[in-house]
């Protein structure tokens, strides 16, 4: 089972968001547990206030470390050393990639800040990773924190039930996955690709495959210098007039 555990001030964000449809159903049948700890509980404080002005001055409240360290080491015993995400648009791009790696983990921990951010010595004393979503600031680090459970949960053996669901689709390659289409055969006059009908999974294949390549090089070809291309993938590109 992947334990994440989620330091938060709004709890009943992460356990409403994250207890519909597909990680819904995952907690209940045992492949994913979320706990998420309101940190507000540990402040010594009669107010229950976490934060205070910093010092130095400057706009805005920092969010303190003693409340935040109190509530990290209450789940200790039960994640042990496991890694502390703190989510900041200072920190390393979250990727697909990253995604797979953290996945491997069997405990996870995710920081989430507020306010104008968190007193850098409990940064220090606790956090592994700075993790950001972009470059774009948030009101709290709680909708990262889904984002990434939610990236990291459908790795999981079980969660999609098919592992093929996730193993041909966007990023899994370095690539865009392909366009997809469904019922019925025409809309707005517009027909479903004759080959995705012809029921030859060879040809289908190697149109996907084409698809994925011409729709990377249109959309992201950041991507398409990074990925992992073979003669056939070369050579459909230069077909295409398209510089890999």
């Amino acid at each position: 089972m992947k334990n994440f555990f989620v330091l938060t001030l709004f709890p009943e964000m992460i356990q409403e968001t994250l207890s519909h449809s597909i990680l819904g159903r995952a907690q209940r049948e045992g492949f994913v547990s979320i706990e998420a700890i309101n940190i507000r509980e540990f402040s010594n404080n009669k107010h229950l206030q976490v934060d205070d002005y910093p010092y130095g001055g400057g706009a805005g409240m920092v969010m303190q470390p003693q409340p935040i360290y109190d509530a990290y080491q209450s789940i200790v015993p039960r994640a042990g050393k496991a890694r502390v995400l703190y989510m900041t648009p200072q920190g390393k791009p979250f990727t697909q990639c990253m995604a797979k790696k953290l996945a491997q983990e069997e405990n996870l921990v995710f920081l989430c800040g507020h306010y104008e951010g968190v007193d850098e010595r409990v940064i220090e004393e606790i956090v592994t990773d700075e993790v950001s979503l972009g470059d774009f600031v948030l009101t709290g680090g709680e909708l990262a924190a889904i984002t990434m459970i939610d990236a990291i949960s459908r790795l999981m053996p079980g969660v999609l039930g098919k592992e093929a669901s996730f193993e041909e689709e966007s990023f899994s390659e370095g690539l865009l996955e392909y366009p997809q289409y469904t019922r019925p055969p025409i809309f707005m006059e517009r027909e479903v690709p004759p080959i995705l009908l012809s029921g030859h999974h060879g040809n289908i294949e190697k149109w996907r495959r084409e698809q994925s390549l011409l729709r990377t090089a249109s959309k992201r070809p950041d991507l398409l210098k990074k990925a992992e291309l073979s003669k056939k993938d070369l050579e459909t590109l230069q077909k295409n007039d398209i510089e890999p």
